[in-house]
């Protein structure tokens, strides 16, 4: 907690009253009733209410004293305590008891929402007593759990600015909602089946869908999922086949930990991440195919689900629905003792987001857009107001990392390590995100997506409003990426403020210097697919100075590789390949080698002519590289799948003696890895994994370490889409510790490109004038 006043000393409490004001994640947990608890065991009059800044109470009485550090020891699960402030009034006379009293909408908002919460315990035991009167409904929920963000349409948060506003409460429901000794005391979307929501289709019958092989789209918390069974390879396949789903692995949903456990590798650090109330998807590592009796239940998994890759995406259940779906396949036990057993259902559950558009949200929507798709449809009649993935996360050097921000973790705001102006980023281009700071806050957006289509591009508007709305923020500028093509820069210019146009890998290595609080010169290494450099080119393997006054210097780089065809080189490494050959004089090799997936003799000719094979620094490129010089999928079925299935072959990193070489040119440091990529033109794919990763690792730190020594720096900011890779992220993280050097990882905001948000606000506030002054325009290069 910070930020708390301690009350006035030198009068009792008979002679004193407290107003205190509580900041923080706030509101929709249960905090009010918890205040009222509070009062009623301290003896305290006086009343509670939500408003624009969070809770604002009143309370005399002769436990006053105790009040204040009481509302931060044992507050309400789903709370966040930012402050407690403490003022002192005169007391009341003749005050009767503690009220709640209703909102006070008035005021510019100070406070956020809570994200949705998995079920909570006690409404899981409701849910399966025969004798409650919530037995088997799929929309319980109480002040611990439940829906919060996507079903909220602005703040404070009371039923009236949800979508359970078209729910009148039954008297029973009523009851419950007002009185203070009971649960689901003033719990918004508190509802039963007199009541509330309903849902179209009966369990038994959905789960019968599945078994028979049938796709089936659920509506979710922040969309509709497509579920099959995941032990049936027919529907596995057709699903990719109509989802057109490419190589791309699906996430499975298993009843619990002890499920889970059948087919991935799961510690205690997994479990507990596994099991948090967000609830997200994790990437655990699968048991190997064949060996003993975990890799012959891997086995029975659809081969489809995730081809040659070596984790899973595995998440748990998080609605009533999704317990009731496997409760029904349990045979109906009574009680919840079945949930910590192993359950033999497993569900494949991919976003219901056809071609690459957004989530499906609403009834007749989903019967529109996944006509085709799913055979059937279960919907309900409350709205969703807001669309939001679920959130994936993976374990990276011992703790959590997020690969996409989303369901469960929006809107938790990132901490600053000051007050900044108001400002708007909109993230690139890919996987975009879009980020607003308000006070010493950086609200990160849910997953929006790749703006290649117009309605991903009304998802991006949508989710702006959306945020400065509850947020109750006028930006004072908008922060975007230099590329003057991207949607995001487009849709930045049309806001009509004021514009800071920021360099991609400068807002890669500013997004994790923000989220720990770093403020003055750093170093950082951006290793990332493509972003435009501030001289034109193609960047992506960069080593960075982020400068305190907001600006940056390119102090080094990856040596440049020609990538042939430009950016349908990323779907097809061994053009990546080829150019390598080409480099180490080895061209003859390329049509030899390569013709079977394309022009190689065209992309040979390219190369060496340098026409039509612009020089890049990515680190993305690289990788495409090794693959294809490896033959790990020389032509991918997405941008990235070669590198994933590399990651997957790594069994023990190896170092290459005399595997790379850096010299000056043009006043930078230039990684060449060329001697790398001529030993793996040799090498069998996973002895060659092995190398390329163990090398890289060390050559990245060999790279940077006397730039770090020289400025008298113990810490490097790891950042870009290639620290999505644990096992580079990891030897980067080990190798730069052996040398006193602690590595800043990503881990509150994605590595790649979901992150370039919340680095472009940070470098827009540190700019002189606070971003506002620094105006560019979204033609023009260079920073500001």
């Amino acid at each position: 907690m910070t930020g708390r006043t301690p009350p006035p000393m030198g009068t009792g409490p008979e002679g004193m009253r407290l107003r205190l004001r509580v900041r923080g994640q706030v509101q929709g947990v249960g905090f009010r009733p918890f205040v009222h608890g509070l009062a009623a065991r301290l003896g305290l009059t006086g009343w509670v209410l939500n408003d624009a800044d969070g809770v604002l109470l009143e309370a005399q009485g002769p436990g006053l004293d105790a009040l204040p550090e009481l509302l931060t020891n044992g507050a309400p699960p789903l709370a966040r305590i930012d402050a407690v402030e403490v003022t002192a009034l005169e007391p009341v006379a003749e005050e009767g008891g503690f009220a709640i009293r209703a909102s006070d909408a008035s005021g510019r908002a100070a406070t956020m929402i809570g994200p949705d919460a998995t079920v909570c315990p006690d409404c899981l035991a409701e849910l399966f007593d025969h004798g409650d009167r919530r037995h088997l409904y799929p929309f319980l929920n109480c002040t611990h759990c439940g829906p919060r963000f996507t079903i909220t349409r602005r703040l404070p948060y009371d039923r009236p600015q949800t979508s359970m506003a078209a729910f009148p409460m039954c008297g029973a429901c009523a009851r419950e909602y007002h009185d203070p000794a009971d649960r689901r005391f003033h719990a918004q979307p508190t509802a039963c089946p007199d009541c509330g929501p309903r849902l179209s289709h009966p369990i038994p019958d959905v789960l019968a869908a599945i078994r028979a092989g049938r796709i089936v789209a659920v509506k979710g918390l922040g969309g509709f999922h497509l579920a099959c069974d995941a032990f049936s390879a027919g529907a596995v396949d057709r699903l990719r086949r109509v989802k057109q789903r490419n190589g791309k692995p699906f996430a499975l949903m298993v009843a619990n930990a002890a499920s889970a456990r059948r087919f991935v590798e799961l510690g205690e650090a997994e479990r507990l991440t596994l099991e948090d109330r967000a609830r997200p998807i994790l990437l655990l590592r699968r048991h190997p195919a064949g060996e003993g009796a975990n890799g012959a239940e891997a086995d029975r998994l659809a081969p489809g689900i995730a081809p040659d890759l070596g984790w899973l995406g595995i998440m748990l259940p998080y609605t009533p629905i999704h317990h009731l779906l496997f409760h029904e396949a349990a045979g109906r036990p009574a009680g919840t003792g079945w949930l910590e057993q192993p359950q033999d259902l497993a569900l494949v559950m991919t976003s219901a987001n056809p071609g690459g558009e957004p989530l499906a949200i609403d009834d007749a929507e989903a019967e529109r857009r996944l006509a085709g798709i799913a055979d059937l449809i279960v919907g309900h009649d409350r709205e969703i107001l807001v669309r939001a993935d679920d959130s994936v996360l993976r374990l990276v050097a011992g703790a959590p990392a997020f690969l996409r921000r989303g369901r469960g973790h929006v809107p938790v705001p990132i901490r600053l390590p000051r007050a900044v102006p108001p400002l708007l980023a909109v993230g690139g281009h890919l996987k975009t995100t879009v980020c607003v700071t308000r006070g010493a806050e950086a609200f990160l957006s849910q997953h929006i997506g790749d703006l290649d289509n117009p309605a991903t591009v009304g998802f991006l508007e949508e989710t702006v409003e959306h945020l400065l709305r509850v947020l109750e923020v006028e930006p004072a500028a908008v922060a975007h990426d230099l590329h003057p093509d991207f949607q995001s820069t487009r849709y930045a210019a049309g806001l009509g403020r004021p514009l800071v146009p920021v360099q991609h890998h400068h807002a890669h290595v500013a997004a994790v210097l923000a989220e720990h609080g770093v403020e003055g010169d750093a170093v950082g290494l951006a290793l990332d697919g493509f972003g435009l450099g501030a001289d034109g080119g193609s960047w992506g393997g960069e080593l960075l100075l982020a400068e305190a006054g907001g600006g940056f210097q390119r102090l080094g780089h990856l040596a440049t590789l020609a990538q042939p065809g430009g950016d349908v080189a990323a779907r097809q490494p061994w053009r990546m390949a080829a150019a390598a050959l080409v480099a180490l004089g080895r061209g003859g090799e390329v049509v030899p080698r390569f013709a079977a997936f394309g022009p190689a003799e065209g992309v040979r000719r390219m190369v060496e002519r340098g026409i039509g094979a612009p020089p890049t620094s990515s680190c993305g490129r690289l990788f495409d590289a090794a693959c294809g010089l490896l033959g790990v999928r020389p032509v991918a079925g997405f941008e990235g799948e070669a590198p994933m299935v590399l990651e997957s072959l790594v069994r023990s990193p190896a170092v290459m003696d005399g595997g790379w070489s850096v010299r000056e040119e043009g006043g930078a440091r230039v990684l060449d890895p060329l001697p790398l990529l001529g030993r793996l033109a040799d090498m069998e794919a996973q002895a060659g994994a092995d190398l390329f990763h163990g090398t890289l690792a060390a050559a990245l730190v060999d790279w940077a370490m006397p730039v770090l020594e020289g400025r008298g720096l113990g810490s490097v900011a790891l950042s870009g889409g290639c620290l999505m890779n644990a096992v580079l992220a990891e030897g980067l993280a080990a190798g730069f510790a052996a040398r006193g050097v602690r590595a800043l990882l990503p881990r509150l905001a994605p590595a790649n490109d979901g992150g370039l948000a919340l680095g472009q606000a940070w470098v827009a506030a540190t700019l002189p004038g606070a971003g506002v002054l620094s105006v560019g325009r979204p033609d023009r290069g260079g920073l500001p």
